[in-house]
């Protein structure tokens, strides 16, 4: 009978307090009363998951355990072996849709050629030393394109609630395989860190050239080549006409000259609601001690985390989104002239700040009451916000921000508290930078820094800095895809990741892109 509930869904969750003892071996123990049965008749548990539960003012560390998967070690050591051969599928984009999507394809022998507008990752540290430095944009190699996609150098956050979409633990593991800490597989909010994913990435890279695909660097995109109604290829800007099987289109969200390209050439596309706002940042030990309370500074609390929602009678709600304990605000302009921030951190999250997007949805009715029709409606609004933002910066990467409590009250502020964000910060009226849009955000915004404050006394102070603008959280537009070819209307083309509307973040990213890749081999073995 015993035997019988052991198999590889099972799972036992125990918890302790930061003062006892959480060595593997306890855990068991805790196991097996929490099971009635004895410590001998348990089978060979390994931890599956790690929590922070600071709920209800007591704080407990929260395990997971379950069976050992006996394939797990192999899997996370795997190196492809089949050389890969026939037609390629083309891939636009090396982000993690189309690195994953690659790499599934090569796990069957599919050639491919993957098509990135940016530099290799090592070589895109110097696009972003001339950002932070000397306010450069370069329009092909910043924080949101090049080898690994935007989140290569914007912290490798892991965390995903799409587990839906697919395994999230084989994402992992492929990480996992190509030097990732295996601390991710069981950390409840795995992240990697800036500074060490790069590596990661390069080895996923080296692996898949050495089975034959193909990578080109510094090769944007500027048409598609179709035959007969169908994607045969595309056209490079320097002329080159690369043709394949298929055409995945991976580009992330911030590829709008993709989207222009796809609409003029008949696909299908449609406005997607996404959410703008700004990043707030706090002193990181401020946050350790709203969260943490008297348990501030136990050696067992890692820097403190928060999520934040508020949603209004008229449902436009407003919440905090890809926070960034002991981070960094970054500058994540795509275009000389608009001004964008992002957030990151690296392994350690060793900075003093804290910072978190503060956004607010902004749905398709809002683009119709503004009397935008068009499929990419969204992009127009980002546009309008972020050269107002770059206006204000007096046409720098200096941000217009403003303290917390001032921007609630409307005033502007005298100050600024010091920030993470290297190129500096400019005093402004950030409800008349909202207002450009036509819409309500700064006072939604208000709204919800209210309201954050009555779920988390104290997250309203003027020792938070609020800096503008966070205008790229998703997609604002969606490639429309069939939900069973996963093809678009343009026969041969498959919209993947976060760029097509279907992904939110690397881990939801790199299963879109395995799930494009699995009907692409179906076809191809038919």
């Amino acid at each position: 009978m015993i035997k019988n509930i052991f198999n590889e869904d099972f799972e036992v969750v125990v918890s302790v307090g930061l003062d006892e003892a959480d060595d593997l071996n306890e855990l068991k123990k805790k196991a097996a009363r929490a099971l009635a049965i004895s410590k001998e008749n348990l089978p060979l548990l390994v931890i599956k998951r790690k929590s922070i539960d600071a709920r209800r003012g007591k704080i407990s560390l929260v395990y997971t355990l379950g069976v050992e998967d006996p394939l797990a070690k192999e899997r996370q050591s795997e190196r492809l072996s089949l050389n890969v051969k026939g037609q390629p599928v083309i891939i636009v984009g090396a982000g993690p849709a189309g690195l994953f999507c690659a790499y599934e394809l090569a796990r069957h022998g599919i050639a491919s050629v993957l098509l990135e507008r940016g530099k290799m990752v090592q070589a895109r540290r110097q696009d972003l030393k001339g950002l932070h430095q000397h306010g450069i944009v370069d329009r092909n190699s910043n924080y949101c394109f090049g080898e690994g996609g935007a989140g290569t150098y914007s912290d490798g956050k892991l965390y995903t609630r799409a587990h839906k979409r697919g395994s999230v633990r084989e994402i992992l593991e492929i990480l996992v395989a190509h030097g990732a800490n295996t601390n991710i597989l069981t950390e409840a909010r795995p992240h990697i860190g800036s500074n060490k994913l790069p590596k990661v990435i390069t080895a996923l890279r080296e692996n898949l050239e050495g089975v034959g695909v193909v990578f080109q660097f510094g090769a944007s995109v500027v048409d598609l080549l179709l035959d007969k109604g169908r994607a045969r290829g595309v056209r490079l800007a320097n002329g080159q006409e690369i043709i394949g099987q298929a055409v995945v289109v991976a580009t992330g969200h911030s590829a709008r000259d993709i989207y222009k390209l796809l609409d003029r050439v008949g696909a299908h596309l449609e406005a997607k609601s996404f959410a703008m706002g700004v990043r707030i940042e706090h002193p990181q030990a401020l946050i350790n001690s709203l969260q943490y309370g008297s348990c501030v500074n136990h050696p067992k609390l890692p820097q403190a985390y928060y999520r934040l929602a508020y949603t209004p009678a008229d449902g436009r709600g407003a919440f905090s989104f890809c926070m960034c304990p002991g981070g960094w605000i970054v500058p994540a302009s795509t275009e000389p002239d608009g001004l964008v921030v992002n957030g990151m951190s690296l392994s350690k999250r060793d900075s003093l700040y804290a910072n978190s997007g503060l956004v607010v949805a902004v749905t398709t009715d809002d683009f119709k009451a503004l009397g935008l029709t068009d499929s990419l409606a969204g992009i127009v609004l980002q546009e309008k916000l972020e050269r107002e933002a770059m206006v204000l910066s007096r046409l720098g990467l200096a941000a217009p921000a403003a303290r917390a409590c001032d921007f609630v009250r409307g005033r502007l502020s005298a100050s600024l508290p010091s920030t993470s964000y290297i190129p500096g910060l400019l005093s402004a009226d950030l409800t008349s930078l909202f207002d450009v849009t036509g819409l309500p955000l700064a006072q939604r915004l208000k709204d919800a820094l209210i309201n954050f404050n009555r779920l988390m006394p104290g997250y309203l102070t003027n020792e938070a800095v609020l800096v503008g603008v966070e205008s790229r959280t998703s997609s604002p537009v969606r490639i429309v895809r069939d939900p069973s070819t996963l093809s678009s209307n343009i026969h041969g083309l498959y919209p993947c990741g976060e760029g097509a509307g279907y992904a939110g973040g690397i881990v939801s990213a790199a299963m879109d892109g395995v799930k494009v890749a699995r009907r692409l081999v179906e076809i191809n073995l038919h």
